[in-house]
C-alpha cells in the first residue's frame, strides 16, 4: 500500500501555529463509524472532519436512539464510541469496548439560552444567576451530566425546594434542552455550552458563572466490534492532540487537563 504524507497545519487553515507532526495518507482510505453522545457530538463532528483532513480517512459520525446503539455496539458496523467516562468503563468492563483504547478527549461547561426573541436575563455573575432562576417562569434542563451539575449548583444556592415546582427535566432521546425550549416548554433552558449555541429558535445568553458552572467530560473507546482498530487508534491519538485542541475550542469545548 503507498502512502503520501500531508503537514497538518497545511490542512487545518486559518490556524495560527504549524505542528511539527505529519500525518499520513493511505492510498486506500478506511471508513471508520463514530457512535457519538448528545454532550460530546459538536466536538466529536469537528474532530471528525479533522482526522479526514489530515489522514484521508473516512469517518461517519451517528448520534442514535438507545435501542439502535444498543445493536451496534453489540454487532456493529462501529469502531469508535464517546460516552461519559463511567457508562464507557461499563461496557469496557462487559468487553463492548477495549478497555486500553478509553481516553478522555473533551470537557464541555454549561450554558443558558432563551427562546429565540425573549429577553436575556442578567447571568453575568452568581447572585445574578440566582435572581434569574428565582423569576424565570419555568425551567428546563435534562437527565445527564449537564441536569446532575445544574442541580448540584441549584442546590448550592439552597434553592432546590424554592425552583422544584417550575423545572422540567428533558431526555428520552427527543433532543437536547433547545429542542424543548425552542417549542416553548419552558422560559430558560440550562444544558452544555456546545449542544446550546446556535440551535434553532433558542437564543444563547451566556454561561453559568463562577464555581457553578461545572464542566461534563466525556470519552472515546474502540469498539470490540471495530473492522478497523489501527485506524480507530490513530483517530483516538488525534483526538488528544495539540492539533485537536482549537477544533474543539470552536464548538465551545476544551481539552481536560492532564
Amino acid at each position: 500500500m503507498g502512502f503520501r504524507s500531508r503537514s497538518i497545519c497545511a490542512l487545518l487553515a486559518g490556524v495560527s501555529w504549524c505542528a511539527s507532526v505529519a500525518w499520513t495518507v493511505p492510498a486506500h482510505a478506511a471508513e471508520l463509524i463514530f457512535l457519538s453522545n448528545q454532550g460530546a457530538n459538536p466536538g466529536v463532528q469537528a474532530l471528525a472532519q479533522g482526522f479526514m483532513q489530515a489522514s484521508g480517512h473516512k469517518v461517519t459520525v451517528l448520534d442514535l436512539p438507545a435501542s439502535e446503539l444498543a445493536q451496534r455496539i453489540a454487532d456493529g458496523p462501529a469502531d469508535l464510541m464517546s460516552l461519559n467516562p463511567e457508562a464507557l468503563a461499563g461496557l469496557a468492563q462487559k468487553g463492548r469496548v477495549v478497555a486500553d483504547s478509553v481516553t478522555p478527549f473533551t470537557i464541555a461547561g454549561l450554558g443558558v439560552s432563551v427562546r429565540a426573541g425573549a429577553p436575556k436575563p442578567d447571568i453575568s455573575t452568581v447572585d445574578a444567576y440566582k435572581a434569574a432562576l428565582l423569576n424565570a417562569k419555568s425551567i428546563g434542563y435534562s437527565r445527564g451530566c449537564s441536569g446532575q451539575h445544574v442541580a448540584e449548583g441549584i442546590a448550592q444556592l439552597g434553592l432546590t425546594d424554592q425552583l422544584k415546582p417550575k423545572v422540567q427535566l428533558t431526555g428520552g432521546g427527543t433532543g437536547p434542552v433547545t429542542f424543548f425550549l425552542a417549542r416553548g416548554d419552558f422560559e430558560l433552558g440550562i444544558q452544555q455550552t456546545n449542544v446550546m449555541v446556535g440551535s434553532p429558535g433558542t437564543d444563547y445568553v451566556g454561561p453559568v458563572p463562577g464555581a457553578l458552572n461545572k464542566p461534563c467530560p466525556n470519552s472515546v473507546g474502540l469498539l470490540s466490534v471495530s473492522k478497523q482498530p489501527d485506524v480507530a487508534r490513530a483517530m483516538i491519538k488525534f483526538m488528544i492532540s495539540p492539533e485537536a485542541a482549537p477544533l474543539l475550542r470552536k464548538v465551545h469545548e476544551e481539552q481536560p487537563k492532564s
